[in-house]
């Protein structure tokens, strides 16, 4: 009897694990973007264009993982000279940090639905919990790739400041508000 209970127990976990998939962030469709405040006189908004990274997904479970690295020296303002600024020493500091990471802790359902990610956010050496909010979140069989591609769009609000970019203040608020587009293609 005691076996037969080990042999349903292992049957059971397998069952379950096999319901967690991996998918690979698509670079071509993730654009974590940010905007910051620019004296109160303007909001200035920037995006970086590379980023990678893994999500895993039990949506049975209601569990997950998430694993982003954001290369900042891809920022892009949209204007060169403060591309070059913002890689400089006093703000991303790039030849010093060379990538930012967000490192989820745990995953929030509402049904299920994927509606927040608690994680932590690594900039300039600085790590702090950074909450995700998931304002929308979709699963499709994409029909180019011929896989499941699940997106999302997720936001924040932290300040630059706990992470050490002090770059401005106080005359340049330390509150920064981030947008994420996230796109991401099922392993093989």
């Amino acid at each position: 009897m005691k076996a037969q209970i080990l042999i349903a127990t292992l049957l059971a976990a397998s069952a379950t694990s096999a319901i967690a998939a991996t998918y690979n962030i698509d670079p071509t469709h993730t654009y974590p973007s940010f905007e910051a405040d620019h004296m109160g006189l303007s909001v200035w908004r920037g995006k970086f264009d590379k980023t990678s990274g893994t999500v895993t997904m039990d949506r049975a479970a209601k569990t997950g993982a998430l694993d982003i690295k954001i290369d900042p020296a891809s920022i892009d303002f949209g204007l060169e000279a403060m591309n070059k600024h913002a890689k400089g020493d006093d703000m991303f500091n790039v030849a010093k940090f060379p990538t930012i990471t967000y490192t989820s802790k745990s995953f929030k359902f509402d049904g299920d639905q994927l509606v927040g990610v608690d994680g932590e956010l690594t900039m300039l050496g600085v790590t702090k919990p950074v909450a995700l909010k998931v304002n929308k979140f979709k699963c499709i069989m994409h029909p180019r790739y011929k896989k499941e591609v699940c997106g999302a769009d997720a936001s924040a609000e932290f300040k630059r400041s706990d992470f050490g970019m002090n770059f401005g203040l106080p005359a340049f608020s330390p509150e920064v508000k981030l947008a994420i587009q996230i796109e991401a293609i099922k392993a093989d």
